[in-house]
């Protein structure tokens, strides 16, 4: 069981109600899960979740089934709601 921190940006922060808790879970699948069991009285956190991407230990997870993707002790996962604005 790994154990780190993940931060929550922008919309997801605002979802969650803060910037960052701690995660107890071998992979990311467990660690989102956890966190939307925590947060299901926040009505928003799971539809925002649901459209965010995600850093692991600053590697893209990308497409990944997230319960492949492992976590490590001490590891970071950052949550990153889509952003506005980019290149026209």
């Amino acid at each position: 069981m790994a154990r780190g921190t993940i931060r929550y940006w922008a919309a997801a922060k605002a979802a969650a109600g803060h910037a960052e808790e701690a995660y107890e879970a071998h992979t990311l699948g467990e660690a989102l899960d956890a966190a939307r069991v925590r947060h299901a009285g926040r009505p928003d956190f799971d539809r925002v979740l649901g459209r965010c991407s995600f850093l692991v230990d600053g590697t893209a997870v990308g497409r990944r089934p997230h319960g492949a993707v492992e976590l490590t002790d001490g590891g970071t996962v950052e949550v990153l709601p889509p952003f506005a604005g980019g290149a026209r």
